[in-house]
Parts: structure tokens; C-alpha cells; sequence
């Protein structure tokens, strides 16, 4: 008997010989340990069985079999094969990021003990009774009839409904409603700040029956959702971010895909570079579940599908207890700048908004899609600016640690004392981020506490929780932070929110630039006024004049989407056409400029002019390797079979050319 086992790197999988004492051990789906190469060890999982002997290599027989019963079921291994298969990459670059780093022997023992507190842990908290169902109101009982209604006539159903509609609570609903049925529920979010303020929620209504599960957790505490996932005990609920979907499930019924626009859905390294949203929607397909999707501002793609009748649609348009949507006051801040009335980040009017909230005791949230405390140093004689000596990019100014930074591969540096280009020692900072806001508040506003949520004060899960929870016991009377502040935090005291520079998403060389602004800019305007207080956004600009800042302040989605998809079809652009992004990297940027050449052409004969590139990417090197991109526009009904194979055999070609040994080829579908 042979295995064919796939193993947690980047290729597909490996035959090995089934000794005959592990013969009535080993199954598909079963993990083992397996020898490759002269002295490695791999735990492996079996996807195959069979007798069929290989002809030409010697083979190494499997060592150990460490599941009495099939650790990946067969749903799982389905949707694997699936996902390297539409998202052209090797086998074993899912399993690495399907299954916990724990699931290796050596891991095991020393993980143990973190287990047993993990779930002694895990039993207290479960003592906690739990409150009965809330009451729908009307409008949202209304809205839950009509999703089961589309849920009979279709698998997948969008629900929009404007920020703070109600629609957690229709979620709650329809999940207990799908448990009562005997069904599992899997439900997704975009980011893990918000399995904080929802997990004590949903904990409430379905106390032990709900388990959580993300990358934040440790490694023992992964393991043992897992574990208990694929044991005869399972989770009837799961709340977590995208690795929720590699969970073994046994009755999957229904996935809900909450914020289905944010784009933290799509794993961008390494691979699978896949969408949450569209492996959710497959997996549930596997099996037999229905998919809802929950937004105030869908992605077009969405949208798209639901114009066209292919999703159900369902319609959430005011507020829950007829909450007023906040108002929103564009600032022009060019104006303001050239009559000097900005002070620092701040304009007059957004100053005097925020007084006058702290004066009510209210809170406020302030949103700089930028960390760190400036985006570069310069040098104040000639100019130079401190660059990552491995990314093509600036490096960032984090005035409290005193270093330089680099944002993409990690580089770090201390601030120059003087300029390696002219000796100069006087240096100026350019730019805004979050860390220079916190102190341009210190000043304005004597006395007033504020929290800063970003990458570099929300590490960790606990600073995430501590960070949220004391926002919202009112610790802070200010919250300042990126795009994490932007996804469905809901605080009832916060009156006012200011934009501090809505100009950073609106000018970057993206066809989805506007689409993304629109929708973070509106979410993060809906943090205002949750709690029958008036909301009050202050959106500061130089383009006031601008569509979209129209678009956002009337939030008016549909005349924004309407604009847009005229020009995505003339350019045949998503929805209209899938998207595939290849990326070639080397050491050398000659070399590598030849290569992307040489690729295109081989690209082009097989595509034609469905082909763009080679063009090097915005930032054009990252971890000392150089990147060209080639983006090829795909007909939604061309054969995903044809197009992987074709792209295969092309990589191939140019992997067997000598001067090729170092290349790497990988590729983006779906790239956002």
C-alpha cells in the first residue's frame, strides 16, 4: 500500500510506502510522521490511498501514525484541494495554514499542561448562566422573515443595513435558530478587536456552546479548539476571523461573513493569498450550509451579485430605535491651511467639536489611517530622507521608542544624529501618524485621557481587549487609531468623530481607491451617535469638492457604486472580470526586468491582450527582492482548470531556464 501525504510546505504532496504494521492505521485524512530528504522529519496528512507503485524513485516508508481516528475530515480535505486549486498554489501551503503550528508531536507534549489550564479555564467561564433571547423589533423581525425567505430560494444572502441597524442581533437569532436544528454555525469577522466587544455578547446567549477562535490565541489554546472541533463534542458555535473557515466542522448549517467588505478578509502573505469571503461561500456550498452576508457598504463584487439576482438581498435602512444617522461636516483643510488656522492635525471647527463633547462628558474618536509618529525624517540642508535599506520605501519616525522603521519587512534603525549626505544635523519630520496626534492632544486638550489602537499598541489579544474595554468603561476620553477603529465598534458614548486626513485613501493608484474610502470613511463615521445621542462626524479634506467626499457625506452607496461600475466595465475591471496577479521577484533587478519580459510575451501568446505588464508594483522591492507584476483580466466564464494549468505550464518554462535558478513565481487571484 502507498500514501500519497502532503506536507506543510510549498508543494503539492509526496508517496510514501504504508508499512505493513500501520496498514489498518493509516486513512485518508490521518496525520503521520514521514522522512524527507537525508535527515528531516515532517508530520504529514494523507490524502490518498492506493496500490499504484511508482515507477523510478525509491520511496521512504511512513515512521508513525499519530491519530487513531482522522484528524482532517473530509470536508476539510475538499475545500484544501479547492483552495490550491483556485488560488494556484502548492497543497502544502494550505495545510501549513489550515492546521495549527501545534499539531506536530514535538509541540503536543510540551502543549499539554497549557491545555489542561486552557480548558480548566474555559470550564469556569462556562458556569456563567445564560440571558434569553432580545425581542426583535419590527423591522428586524421583518428583516430576519425575509432572509429565511431568500435562504429558501438561494444560498447566499446579502444583508445591508446601514451602521448600527440592528443587525447583531438578527445574527444572534438566526444563529440559535440554526442551533436549535442540530446545525454549527460559523461566524466570521474581519478583525480580532471586534471578537472582543462581541464574544461577551454572544457568550450571553449561548454561554459554552460558542467557542472562539484566532491567530491571536496561543498555540495550546488553537490546538485545543480544534481538537475539541473534531472530537464527538464539537462547538456549535464559532465566532472568529478568517482561519475560522479551516475548522473542522461535522454539521455545518449556516456562515455569517460580518463586515463582508473589509479587505483584512484576504490573506495577503503567505500563501494562500485567499479571500475569506469567497472560501466561505465555497465551504459552505461543500456543505450544504447557507451564507449570510452583513454590511453597511458591500463590495461591489457583492453588491454585483445581488443586482443580478444570483444573491438574495435584504434591506436594513434606518437605525435601531430610530437612531439618527450622524451628521457630517466636510472642512476643507487647504483653505484652512492657507489662512494658517490648522493647528497641527486640527482645524478650528473640529477643536471646538471636540471641546465641546468633552464638555458633556461625551467621548470622541479620531481616525489617522497612518502609525508611527511621522511618515519620514528629512534632512533640513539638502533633503535627504533615511530609506529601508531591504523595501523601496521611507522609513517611519516613532518618536517614542527614538527609531526609524520600516513598516514592511521590520527594519529598524536609531534617528541619525547627522545627515550621511551633507553632515547636516537638523532634522524635519513630515507627515502625521497616530503617535503625533496623541501628542498634539496633550497639548490642545489639557487633562483629557487618551488610548491609541494601532500595530504598535495592539499587538497582542490582551492589549486589544484591555485597550477596547477601557474605552468603553469611559478610562479615555479619546480614542485614537487606524483602520482599526473603523470596524464595527460600537461604543454608546462616543458623540463625535473626526477624519483627520480622509486625502490618504482617496490618491492612491488603485481602480478600488474609491470604492475602499467610501466604505472606510463610512464605517468609521457610523461610530457616532450610537446611543440615541446625536452623532456628529468632522471630515477634514483638501478635495471638499470632491464626488466621493459628496458621496460620503449624503451616504449615498448607490450613485457612488453606479459611477464606478461604469468605468470598472469599460476597463473590465471586477466585477466584470477576474483578476490575476502575478508577481516574479529576484535578487537582481536586471535580471529580473528580463525575466518579467520574457514572461509576458509567453503570457501574451496564450492570453492575448487579457494581459497588463510587466510594470514594477508601487513598492517595487521588499526583503531585498526585487518585484515585477503582471496582471492578467480573466472572462468570469473561462475554465479556472485552463487558466491554472496554462499559468503552470508557463512557470515551468521559465523555472527551466538557467539563468532563472533563483526566481520565484507566485501568484495573487482575486488581488485587492
Amino acid at each position: 500500500m502507498f500514501a500519497d501525504v502532503t506536507l506543510p510546505i510549498a508543494f503539492d504532496s509526496f508517496t510514501y510506502l504504508v508499512p505493513s504494521e500501520l496498514e489498518n492505521k493509516v486513512r485518508r485524512g490521518s496525520r503521520v510522521v514521514v522522512p524527507l530528504g537525508k535527515n528531516k522529519i515532517y508530520t504529514g496528512v494523507v490524502l490518498t490511498l492506493h496500490s499504484n507503485t511508482p515507477q523510478g524513485v525509491e520511496l521512504k516508508s511512513i515512521i508513525e501514525v499519530l491519530d487513531e481516528q482522522p484528524a482532517v475530515n473530509e470536508l476539510q480535505l475538499r475545500f484544501w484541494q479547492w483552495m490550491a486549486s483556485y488560488y494556484i498554489c502548492p497543497l502544502g501551503d494550505v495545510m501549513k495554514a489550515a492546521l495549527p503550528g501545534a499539531m506536530k508531536p514535538k509541540d503536543e507534549e510540551a502543549l499539554k499542561e497549557k491545555n489542561k489550564k486552557r480548558r480548566s479555564a474555559d470550564a469556569h467561564s462556562a458556569e456563567a448562566k445564560t440571558s434569553p433571547l432580545s425581542t426583535l423589533s419590527p423591522v428586524q423581525q421583518q428583516a430576519m422573515e425575509s432572509i429565511e425567505k431568500s435562504f429558501s430560494e438561494k444560498n447566499v444572502t446579502l444583508l445591508h443595513g446601514v451602521t448600527s441597524s440592528g443587525k447583531t442581533e438578527i445574527y444572534i437569532h438566526l444563529i440559535h435558530k440554526c442551533l436549535q436544528e442540530g446545525k454549527q454555525v460559523l461566524y466570521l469577522l474581519p478583525e480580532i478587536a471586534l471578537t472582543t466587544q462581541i464574544t461577551e455578547r454572544l457568550r450571553r446567549v449561548f454561554g459554552d456552546k460558542m467557542g472562539v477562535y484566532h491567530s491571536k490565541f496561543t498555540e495550546a489554546q488553537r490546538l485545543d479548539i480544534y481538537k475539541r472541533q473534531a472530537s464527538a463534542c464539537p462547538y456549535q458555535l464559532i465566532l472568529g476571523v478568517r482561519s475560522g473557515i479551516f475548522l473542522p466542522f461535522s454539521n455545518l448549517g449556516l456562515i455569517i461573513i460580518d463586515e463582508e467588505h473589509e479587505h483584512s478578509y484576504k490573506q495577503q502573505e503567505p500563501a494562500p493569498r485567499y479571500h475569506a469571503r469567497s472560501a466561505a461561500i465555497m465551504l459552505a456550498h461543500m456543505a450544504g450550509a447557507k451564507t449570510l452576508l452583513g454590511t453597511a457598504t458591500p463590495s461591489f463584487e457583492v453588491y454585483h451579485m445581488a443586482r443580478k439576482e444570483r444573491y438574495g438581498y435584504v434591506q436594513l435602512t434606518h437605525r435601531h430605535r430610530d437612531m439618527q444617522l450622524p451628521t457630517v461636516e466636510v472642512i476643507d483643510t487647504k483653505e484652512a491651511k492657507r489662512k494658517k488656522l490648522m493647528k497641527g492635525a486640527f482645524s478650528p471647527r473640529l477643536i471646538e467639536a471636540m471641546r465641546e463633547a468633552l464638555d458633556r462628558k461625551e467621548q470622541i474618536i479620531l481616525f489617522q489611517n497612518r502609525r508611527g509618529f511621522s511618515s519620514f525624517i528629512e534632512c533640513k540642508q539638502c533633503g535627504w530622507v533615511p530609506r529601508c535599506p531591504h523595501c523601496d520605501v521611507t522609513l517611519t519616525l516613532h518618536k517614542k521608542t527614538a527609531t526609524l522603521t520600516c513598516h514592511y519587512c521590520g527594519y529598524t534603525t536609531h534617528i541619525p544624529t547627522q545627515c550621511p549626505a551633507c553632515e547636516e544635523t537638523a532634522f524635519t519630520d513630515i507627515g502625521v501618524g497616530t503617535e503625533k496626534v496623541e501628542e498634539q492632544i496633550a497639548k490642545l486638550f489639557e487633562g483629557a485621557a487618551t488610548l491609541r489602537m494601532d500595530l504598535d499598541t495592539a499587538k497582542t489579544r490582551l492589549q486589544h481587549e484591555r485597550i477596547i474595554s477601557d474605552f468603553a468603561c469611559h478610562k479615555a476620553d479619546i480614542l485614537i487609531g487606524t483602520q482599526m477603529v473603523t470596524k464595527g465598534l460600537d461604543f454608546d458614548n462616543v458623540s463625535v468623530v473626526g477624519i483627520l486626513d480622509a486625502d490618504s485613501m482617496l490618491n492612491l493608484p488603485d481602480f478600488r481607491s474609491y470604492e475602499r474610502a467610501f466604505q472606510t470613511l463610512s464605517q468609521v463615521a457610523g461610530r457616532a451617535g450610537r446611543n440615541r445621542k446625536p452623532g456628529l462626524v468632522i471630515l477634514q479634506t483638501r478635495s471638499a469638492d470632491s464626488d466621493i467626499i459628496r458621496h460620503i457625506t449624503n451616504n449615498d452607496y448607490w450613485q457612488m457604486f453606479y459611477e464606478q461600475m461604469s468605468e470598472r466595465q469599460l476597463f473590465n475591471y471586477p466585477p466584470f472580470r477576474r483578476l490575476i496577479n502575478v508577481y516574479l521577484r529576484h535578487r537582481d533587478d536586471q535580471l529580473l526586468d528580463h525575466l518579467a519580459d520574457d514572461m509576458g510575451e509567453r503570457l501574451r501568446a496564450v492570453f492575448g491582450d487579457r494581459v497588463l505588464g510587466p510594470e514594477r508594483p508601487p513598492i517595487a522591492r521588499m526583503h531585498s527582492l526585487y518585484i515585477r507584476k503582471i496582471m492578467l483580466k480573466i472572462e468570469h466564464q473561462a475554465s479556472v482548470t485552463q487558466v491554472r494549468e496554462a499559468l503552470l505550464s508557463i512557470q515551468s518554462q521559465m523555472l527551466a531556464m538557467p539563468i532563472a535558478k533563483s526566481l520565484n513565481i507566485y501568484y495573487d487571484v482575486d488581488p485587492l
